[in-house]
């Protein structure tokens, strides 16, 4: 009889992964993604995207944690001493929160808006001009996607993405759509000359020389993806995006108003509260693995609202891979400065292009590759 109950029980979960795989496919064949379903004005929130009684949105702290102060260092004294004052309080952050915001940094507030409209002129678009960028190939030129882990997640999050790669080069001109070509261009320029910046405080505040993360090529490869949370009619029941860790170096992030980023600090959900002008800075799994846990990788989720959308850009630092390449790739390991008898490694030396397949071959809510280059 046990036999039997155990036979049919895997008949029923077979059936049921079959049920939802078929249901997956019909929504990724639309090309519209969550935005098709608004649309559509869906009352009830699908299955695919209900999450379990288990990951329901816990009750954030509310949090506004930021490093402000200008990011370009000069030579004058008073410079030097609040450059130091910058680094210390990056080192504090990165150290206790895995993330920290931004102010003075450079890129005219103008900009940031002119983005983030950018972004929602695109997905705002009419679907047929849509669907033509809509793919899972993530790599060649612009793409439109809707949830990358689509087929590997356990509920599909409540959003949509558009993107390409931003360096070394941008895609052409003529392949970006009009409705966000002009900005992305002058954003990724400008996120390309603030990266350098803040790789160089990240590195004096590890204690290591200013331009060591740019020279081990840290911020060589940007991915650039502009995210679209529409207005959700259960947010109680799905999530924006699900508790994750990024496998870059940093995350570069310029959200709206609407809210609902938050990070796990003490087993805690706390709120990011948007702050206009700034931008957000998250660690990435690559830059815990290189400071041999000195600076920690921040999990973080996005929950729904019933207001929306929802804008956020995100630019990824990342190590710079060709798609082909056959030169070997790069190898990242813990930076020998920071290793000591009494500190030593707890990380083997990682393959990025192995680093990478581990995290694109997971759901987003899975452990992070990190585990699998433990000594």
């Amino acid at each position: 009889m046990a036999f039997s109950e155990k036979r049919e029980n895997n008949g029923a979960a077979e059936d049921s992964n079959h049920s939802r795989l078929i249901k997956l496919r019909e929504f990724d064949d639309t090309k519209l993604g969550v935005k098709g379903l608004v649309d559509a004005a869906v009352a009830k929130v699908p299955e695919i995207f209900r999450i379990s009684n288990n990951n329901k949105h816990q009750l954030p702290s509310d949090l506004d944690h930021s490093s402000s102060g200008s990011v370009h260092p000069n030579t004058t004294a008073a410079a030097a001493a609040v450059r130091r004052e910058i680094v210390g309080g990056i080192r504090g952050s990165c150290e206790e929160w895995g993330f920290f915001q931004v102010v003075n940094h450079g890129i005219p507030e103008g900009i940031l808006d002119e983005m983030i409209q950018g972004v929602r002129r695109f997905h705002e678009l009419d679907p047929e001009i849509k669907k033509r960028y809509y793919t899972r190939d993530l790599i060649s030129g612009f793409f439109l996607v809707s949830n990358f882990d689509l087929y590997r997640s356990a509920a599909a999050s409540w959003r949509d993405t558009m993107g390409c790669v931003a360096a070394p080069d941008l895609p052409p001109p003529e392949q970006l759509p009009d409705a966000t070509r002009d900005i992305l261009i002058e954003y990724s320029k400008q996120v390309k000359r603030l990266s350098k910046t803040i790789l160089e405080l990240l590195s004096e505040a590890l204690g290591l020389e200013p331009n060591r993360l740019n020279q081990l090529g840290c911020g060589a490869g940007q991915l650039l993806l502009g995210h679209y949370y529409p207005a959700c009619p259960e947010p109680e029941v799905t999530i924006g995006v699900t508790d994750h860790t990024d496998a870059s170096f940093i995350t570069i992030l310029l959200q709206d108003q609407i809210g609902g980023l938050q990070v796990l600090h003490r087993n805690k959900w706390v709120d990011v509260q948007p702050r206009k002008g700034a931008l957000v800075v998250n660690l990435g799994d690559l830059l815990q693995l290189v400071s041999n846990d000195k600076f920690i990788s921040v999990s973080h989720r996005v929950v729904p609202k019933r207001i929306g959308p929802r804008i956020s850009v995100a630019c990824f630092l990342r190590p710079l891979i060709h798609k082909g390449d056959t030169d070997s790739p790069p190898v990242y390991g813990p930076i020998p400065e920071l290793l000591s008898e009494e500190n030593p490694p707890v990380y083997v030396e990682a393959d990025v292009r192995e680093f990478m397949r581990i995290h694109s071959s997971r759901g987003l809510d899975e452990p992070s590759p990190l585990q699998h280059f433990r000594v």
